[in-house]
């Protein structure tokens, strides 16, 4: 009976729409995950720290790279038809896995965001949940309509494209640990005006909204209407019932109202936003750097020197007698800023002209 279900034509379709629906979402969700780790190393530590779990950074880090890569990797090979045995078996182990994560996140072990599509998509936890749901029957159907194949009998060809995806899918995440992701969807990116950003934001929370509420006077259903709409004009089909007026105010503030700078005689964020000229602001997430960060350091010290602008350090340690030039930050912050340990941020006017890992500072 088994047998005769997975040569049925309809079963084959499905399963058919499945693998590439269920390969598509993983490349996608990995390579958004690839292309920046440090979200995907910020998620991992949100999960360790609900869990009350502690870890060396070097291994989240690891782990987070690793997870992207295994994403976009077993993505590529479903789509490909490559040993699809052996990675319906991980895909259906780990959908098993994840969807009991985020069953848990969205009760009784809550986490604000899984990270399942990096910053490109943000969802709840239910909706991770409800995600996952769905995968996971789409694994368990490709997976038992290529039960009876041969879990490790690869072909010259398939091997040979495993080990390209997996050279290609770990390479993504360590390159873009090391340097500044290739797609930048956080609030501050390059041409961002951080002053009238925050501006925006806060008369859009703080705007109010009309909502018209009639009754169809033949059908006697309820309807909502916004204020410029000229539907409900109609007195002889619609009878005004109730006005409700809806205040924007959201519980949560948006990344870029975060951007909080300060030192030890107060806040400074509107000083450094209405900064005159070129301000180059190096990131360090401790003061205990290499010699190669400093000499980096130095070098725009230097250039910032002989081109008429100005240096300061953006820190999260409160350093005590520290210089007039060095200011603090919330870590978070800061890695929502510049996904990098250390690294520039070139201000000019509020205006964020570019953004460097240290590795990768032109001076």
């Amino acid at each position: 009976m088994a047998h005769a279900l997975r040569n049925r034509r309809w079963y084959r379709y499905l399963s058919h729409f499945c693998r590439i629906l269920f390969a598509m979402t993983f490349i996608v969700s990995g390579f958004y995950k690839a292309i920046d780790p440090w979200g995907t190393i910020l998620a991992m530590r949100n999960y360790l720290v609900a869990y009350d779990i502690t870890a060396p950074d070097w291994l989240v880090t690891t782990l987070s790279i690793w997870l992207s890569g295994a994403e976009l990797m077993m993505g590529c090979m479903l789509l490909f038809k490559v040993r699809i045995r052996m990675v319906s078996v991980f895909a259906t182990i780990s959908m098993i896995f994840f969807t009991v994560l985020t069953f848990l996140s969205a009760t009784v072990v809550p986490v604000e965001d899984c990270g399942c599509f990096g910053e490109l998509i943000k969802l709840t936890p239910w909706q991770s949940f409800a995600k996952n749901a769905i995968l996971l029957p789409m694994a368990l159907c490709f997976w038992y309509r290529y039960r009876p194949d041969r879990m490790f009998a690869f072909s010259k060809l398939e091997f040979s494209l495993m080990c390209l995806f997996f050279t290609f899918a770990m390479s993504m995440g360590a390159y873009h640990y090391l340097h500044l992701p290739l797609i930048d969807m956080l609030p501050y990116k390059v041409g961002v005006n951080i002053a009238e950003e925050m501006d925006n934001v806060r008369a859009h929370q703080s705007s109010e909204e009309v909502v018209l509420i009639y009754r169809n006077r033949r059908t006697g259903r309820v309807r909502e209407f916004a204020l410029d709409d000229k539907a409900w004009h109609n007195d002889k089909r619609w009878e005004w019932v109730d006005t409700r007026v809806e205040s924007n105010l959201h519980s949560v503030e948006p990344m870029i109202l975060e951007f909080y700078i300060s030192n030890h005689d107060g806040e400074k964020t509107s000083e450094i936003l209405s900064h005159k000229g070129r301000l180059y602001m190096l990131f360090m997430a401790n003061s205990d750097y290499s010699e190669k960060v400093q000499e980096c350091f130095e070098a725009v010290e230097n250039y910032a020197e002989q081109n008429g602008g100005s240096v300061i350090y953006i820190t999260p340690e409160d350093i005590a007698d520290s210089p007039s030039n060095i200011y603090n930050m919330d870590a978070k912050t800061m890695k929502t800023i510049l996904r990098a340990d250390y690294g520039l941020v070139e201000l000019e006017g509020g205006t964020i002209m570019a953004k460097y890992n240290y590795r990768d500072i032109p001076y």
